[in-house]
């Protein structure tokens, strides 16, 4: 999203559980139209950490009438997102969570931990699939039983979600998690994206060209690249994606 003072990318996280807080919108769905909402309300001159302590404040909100122990105790039923914002008048880009960019070319990422060594894992699940003759690469892009496989590790590495890293989901945001780049007066070109990008270059066409050539070799993710999902068959993605580049 695009306004006067700021631009943001906005990725919901996928959900790892049925709860669902709104009715009618998953929960990473729904804690991206909150934080949309707040950017747009949000004053030019804010800064970082007041921006974050709003945020949280914004999802923490909407849990009044739910039991927050439970949401203590089970991180993956919380409204949960990442976002990346560029603030014009702070003249910073803020990584909350999982997301990536790049400034003049060069690339800035803010990942979670263990996410690479959980895609490994799933990776190597699929690698013992094709191999044994259990499972097709078509068969997985139906019916991901690798990913499956891996659910139950990425919900235990959810319990550090907002201490071991980062996320926007109504509970305190760890500053030292939240990656700052402080921009020179001189122009710039920025491009700010979800991580639904493995490849993010320097336009749009180059960026969607990389992501149509892994769905190509490698519509599975275990192989050239790894992550945690497969290009579900039917989809030209494997995860939603963003893309915004501006001048400064």
């Amino acid at each position: 999203m695009i306004t006067d003072d700021f631009v943001a990318v906005i990725d919901g996280s996928t959900s790892k559980s049925p709860v669902r807080i709104a009715d009618g919108y998953s929960n990473g769905r729904y804690c991206m139209m909150l934080i949309a909402g707040f950017i747009k309300r949000a004053v030019a001159s804010t800064g970082v950490e007041e921006f974050c302590y709003g945020l949280t404040a914004t999802i923490r909100d909407r849990y009044r009438e739910l039991d927050m122990r439970r949401l203590e105790e089970h991180p993956e039923e919380r409204l949960t997102a990442s976002c990346i914002v560029y603030s014009r008048h702070q003249r910073q880009i803020w990584m909350i969570g999982d997301c990536q960019c790049l400034v003049d070319g060069r690339l800035y990422e803010n990942p979670k931990p263990c996410e690479t060594v959980i895609a490994e894992k799933r990776a190597a699940i699929i690698h013992s699939l094709i191999a044994d003759g259990k499972a097709t690469v078509e068969s997985l892009r139906t019916n991901d039983t690798a990913r499956q496989a891996v659910i139950p590790e990425m919900i235990e590495t959810m319990r550090g979600q907002n201490h071991d890293y980062a996320v926007i989901d109504g509970f305190p945001i760890p500053m030292e998690h939240v990656r700052v780049i402080t921009l020179t007066p001189t122009p710039h070109s920025i491009v700010l994206a979800s991580d639904g990008y493995p490849f993010l270059l320097p336009t749009l066409a180059e960026s969607e060209a990389a992501l149509l050539r892994q769905l190509t070799e490698d519509p599975l993710n275990a192989y050239t690249f790894k992550a945690t999902k497969a290009f579900v068959k039917g989809n030209n993605s494997f995860d939603d994606r963003t893309y915004v580049r501006f001048r400064i």
